[in-house]
């Protein structure tokens, strides 16, 4: 290991690493980071921001805090382009190297630490592999066509050929960005993914400390988009959509590769966190070793809704919201479907949608035509954007009907206004809602968890919480207490800054 630069060299502590987020996108994972950075003013950062076409991204959303003291941006497809063709012979041991990788890839088992390190350090590098020799050698030639025969299952080799291409070149740019991002203490990527491979190639390099958070989980979530992408040929005419053995050999070669790369930043990042129980159990099934993994959830400020709590009528309101965008994966439909039976047993009952309608217009006319089938006119009204702490007094309960969630915000943010929650057994809901640990669960429900899809069972639970005053004030009860106990920002930055701490002293 290369000894450490002098103190005065280092740019920051920390290098944020980040695909496609912070600080051009808002939201979501953008406002976590925003939150750490000026959470934790001790401790200085270097933005490291990797896109994909430069033209996806407009201007920067966030201004900088103080404490970051470096920002870069990298556009990796804008890398594809390709100079003149020469001919050459390419490194046969770098290439051997590179073939080692790739078998064990195959395997499924843990790359031995001197593969990594040789095929990190040829990685882009005259002496190694360059993207030249990647892109015209014989050696690149016989590797691809060696594999092609070996496993490729369908007929056109252009497809595979330029498939393999096109999704390795950003490697090269990545490895460009390890060796020459600025000098900090210790790396920090925000999920797998390309940022992710840089993590681990900066690490692999500079011998130091790695740390990888994962909010969503990336290698499933690119599962679901490439299942779907229109841009892979599949040599049949239809594509299922689905992630069976029907699917295509070079969709699956992309799953594949992208199951890779997080399988080497799994190997190298230390700790690595998730959210809540769900995804720490996902990331062992997709081969993170069991031992750095840990949970960190997010957290809000409960003092930010004490106003809100003081403002809250004495009578229950018979008034359920669904707060969130109106789209599809929050399935409204159900929520409607489910505020008919409310309706009908509940009398005065409402439903509130609460939420953007410019994303999806015509499942928001989809929605808005259910409401009139059911005769719901007077009864759920779409109330466009709010700002939640106006609308949470005014509900006697939220609702969410989501087919996905990770650990929602809308969640914590109802429990700290006193509001217990309903909500589809999806991501971390049944931990907010039941509790995550044995501490945790004997505070009591702060709620209900229904399945999916399912609005006789949304019905009856809103129905019963809404009926019974004793059960809806013990379940408000036990929702500030959770939140107070469990998912504060000062607790999420504590945990953080004991990673950071580790991590610094390097």
């Amino acid at each position: 290991m290369k000894p450490q630069p002098e103190a005065t060299e280092y740019k920051a502590d920390i290098a944020l690493l980040l695909e496609g987020t912070y600080p051009f996108i808002r939201g979501g994972v953008s406002s976590w980071v925003h939150q750490i950075i000026t959470g934790l003013p001790e401790y200085t950062f270097a933005l490291i921001f990797l896109g994909g076409e430069r033209g996806h991204y407009g201007e920067q959303q966030y201004v900088l805090p103080d404490n970051v003291t470096h920002l870069e941006c990298h556009y990796l497809m804008d890398a594809n382009t390709e100079g003149h063709p020469t001919p050459r012979k390419g490194n046969a041991k770098a290439f051997d190297a590179q073939r080692s990788l790739h078998e064990q890839f195959k395997s499924g088992t843990p790359v031995p630490p001197e593969i990594m390190h040789q095929v990190f350090s040829d990685l882009g590098r005259p002496e190694g592999i360059s993207k030249e020799d990647f892109l015209y050698s014989m050696q690149s030639w016989d590797m691809i066509d060696d594999s092609y025969r070996k496993y490729c299952t369908e007929p056109s080799f252009v497809d595979y050929f330029w498939s393999v291409r096109i999704m390795h070149a950003p490697l090269f740019q990545l490895a460009e960005v390890a060796r020459n991002m600025p000098k900090v203490r210790m790396l920090h990527s925000i999920s797998t993914g390309y940022a992710g491979l840089l993590g681990t190639l900066a690490s692999e390099q500079r011998g130091i400390p790695y740390a990888l958070s994962e909010h969503g989980i990336y290698t499933k979530e690119r599962k679901i988009d490439l299942s779907q992408a229109q841009w892979i040929h599949d040599p049949t005419d239809q594509v299922s959509g689905t992630l069976n053995e029907q699917v295509g050999y070079i969709r699956q070669l992309w799953i594949r590769f992208f199951e890779a790369l997080g399988r080497l930043t799994y190997q190298k990042a230390d700790p690595i966190v998730a959210l809540y129980q769900g995804n720490r159990l996902r990331q062992l099934q997709d081969g993170a070793p069991e031992a750095p993994t840990r949970i960190i959830p997010n957290g809000i400020d409960p003092g930010r809704f004490v106003a809100v709590r003081k403002s809250r009528p004495q009578a229950i309101p018979k008034v359920l919201g669904l707060v969130g965008r109106v789209v599809p994966i929050k399935d409204i439909k159900t929520f409607i479907r489910a505020m008919r039976t409310v309706c009908s047993e509940v009398e005065g009952a409402e439903g509130w949608i609460v939420g953007p309608e410019d994303e999806d217009e015509t499942y928001v006319q989809e929605c808005k035509e259910l409401v009139n089938s059911l005769g719901l006119q007077d009864k759920v009204k779409f109330l466009g954007f709010q700002n939640v702490n106006d609308i949470l007094p005014k509900l006697g309960l939220m609702v969410l009907t989501s087919i996905s969630e990770a650990l929602p915000l809308v969640i914590l943010e109802a429990h700290a206004a006193g509001l217990p929650c309903l909500a589809t057994d999806v991501g971390a809901c049944r931990e907010l809602l039941e509790g995550a640990s044995p501490e945790d669960r004997a505070l009591g429900a702060s709620g209900a968890v229904v399945p999916i899809a399912d609005p006789e069972a949304t019905a009856r639970e809103a129905i019963r919480l809404l009926s019974d005053p004793e059960l809806w004030h013990q379940a408000q009860a036990s929702g500030m207490a959770r939140v107070e106990a469990f998912y504060t920002l000062d607790s999420m930055f504590d945990a953080y800054r004991d990673i950071y701490k580790q991590g610094v002293k390097h």
